[in-house]
């Protein structure tokens, strides 16, 4: 398989700042039907991410988001293979991955966007192991 995480990231990236409270960051994702938002600084450095599970908890719409926010991102090149992107998302159990070009964020890549691949039917199944054909040494 050489599809590559740029064939099926989110291109179009919608950040807000730590600052932002999680009342704006709950209206962003309701109205852009997203579920998850990058945070990043004033010269687009990755800072964090807020995602819906991140919204579970008891939080008032007035709390900045830097106090609920996860500071431990995982990026990935825009040219790697989508399975390498898969093995971090399951790895660490997360379901968004930042698509990033030196340090600066160029999509969003997420457990939805690699169930394309099957849907899409672009994937390749692994053959079953060949059975050995040597000799047991006890016969």
């Amino acid at each position: 398989m050489n599809i590559k995480v740029k064939d099926l990231m989110a291109k179009s990236v919608i950040t807000t700042m730590p600052h932002k409270t999680v009342g704006h960051a709950q209206s962003i994702m309701a109205k852009n039907k997203i579920k998850s938002i990058p945070i990043i600084d004033s010269e687009m450095n990755i800072k964090g991410i807020i995602t819906s599970s991140d919204m579970l908890q008891d939080l008032s719409e007035t709390t900045p988001l830097s106090h609920v926010m996860t500071t431990k991102v995982y990026t990935i090149p825009s040219y790697s293979d989508v399975h390498i992107a898969a093995r971090i998302m399951r790895n660490h159990h997360i379901n968004h991955i930042i698509v990033s070009d030196e340090k600066k964020i160029v999509g969003v890549l997420s457990a939805f966007d690699l169930l394309k691949l099957v849907e899409d039917h672009r994937f390749v199944m692994k053959n079953e192991p060949t059975p050995s054909k040597k000799k047991s040494k006890r016969e």
